[in-house]
């Protein structure tokens, strides 16, 4: 019996295997345009000065967003999984 002998490359820590990962470079980009377009919204439908919005109300409408665009890559429609 011969055996190849397994050669293992390094892989890098956990934080440079996840941003080589396609997917979750596609889940950060969709987050970020989500976040993004939950500012707009809120900056559109509210109709005040960017220096009069309370902080809070800023933070929920980009969480929603990035959230939205965290869905929206996730979800098992997406991956092909209906």
């Amino acid at each position: 019996m011969e055996f190849k002998k397994l050669e293992i490359k390094e892989e890098g820590n956990w934080i440079q295997r996840k941003l080589r990962n396609p997917h979750f470079r596609k889940t950060l980009i969709y987050m970020a345009i989500g976040a993004v377009g939950g500012f707009v919204f809120y900056y559109v439908s509210e109709g005040i000065s960017r220096d009069v919005m309370p902080t809070g109300d800023i933070i929920q409408s980009v969480g929603v967003g990035a959230f939205l665009g965290f869905f929206i890559t996730n979800s098992p429609c997406a991956r092909g999984r209906c």
